[in-house]
């Protein structure tokens, strides 16, 4: 059987699309967006973002960080009832996949500055096209997937809220801010929760991801906003690798 899945995997290898996909819905308090996930051609970033929905870590998380033109980014805070945000334990981090570019309505891991393989649970969706720099800084940010549909409204939407320490708050005054007021969980852009809707094996038909290319050019690093913190041969076998194990990891779920 291990033979058979092996000798399948290099054949789905060798003639399937590279950006087969997973969808997620994002189900937030500001409503509800689809995102097509790149899980063959990043996929140790898919399978740790997938890792981080089963164990329902993004459950009433909230937004924590926008800029304006530039980001929205989540995943890694959430609120306890009092100030500051609360910081939510995370898995290790992962290898940098930064395959595709960072244009608008792309979703990307965020990592720890000058540290190239430091992203773990948190995620910006890209509000602008952010390619000259997000592309180059850091050894490039890994995007994983794009905003399908009409999606890109709602996360726009979330980016012109209000901000409190760049946080995006409802019906929460800059005075409530400077006085730093508890707020309730109402004011908060909450992730409810992420499902996956459809895991089917390719999904992105109709997508065309843009490739970064700037790795390679020799083109000079960039030095803008970095959203951090808040390819060479060995790069490509340890991708294939990776869709290996995913492969292998669609199969069982299947066959179970």
């Amino acid at each position: 059987m291990i033979k058979k899945l092996f000798a399948t995997s290099l054949l789905f290898l060798g003639f399937s699309s590279l950006c087969n996909a997973t969808i997620v819905e994002f189900q937030t308090s500001q409503g509800n967006f689809q995102v097509n996930l790149f899980d063959q051609t990043t996929p140790n970033t898919v399978d740790n973002f997938l890792q981080y929905i089963e164990e329902q870590h993004y459950t009433n998380s909230v937004i924590h960080r926008v800029v304006p033109g530039f980001i929205v980014q989540g995943g890694g805070s959430t609120f306890t009832g009092e100030w500051p945000l609360s910081g939510i334990a995370t898995n290790p981090a992962i290898t940098n996949e930064p395959v595709y570019s960072n244009v608008k309505g792309t979703i990307a891991m965020a990592k720890l500055p000058n540290n190239v393989n430091s992203a773990s649970d948190e995620w910006f969706f890209n509000l602008a096209n952010n390619a000259s720099n997000l592309d180059l800084q850091n050894g490039g940010f890994t995007v994983f997937g794009q905003v399908i549909g009409d999606g890109m409204a709602i996360v726009e939407q979330i980016a012109g809220l209000s901000l409190c320490q760049d946080i995006p708050m409802l019906d929460y005054t800059s005075q409530n801010c400077s006085e730093q007021s508890t707020p309730g969980i109402e004011n908060f852009v909450v992730i409810n929760q992420i499902i996956i809707i459809d895991s089917s094996d390719v999904t992105d038909a109709d997508l065309t991801p843009i490739e970064n290319t700037l790795l390679t050019s020799g083109t000079p690093p960039e030095t803008g906003n970095d959203s951090g913190g808040g390819g060479g041969g060995s790069f490509a076998w340890l991708l294939i690798f990776n869709v290996i194990v995913l492969f292998f990891r669609k199969a069982v779920l299947k066959a179970s």
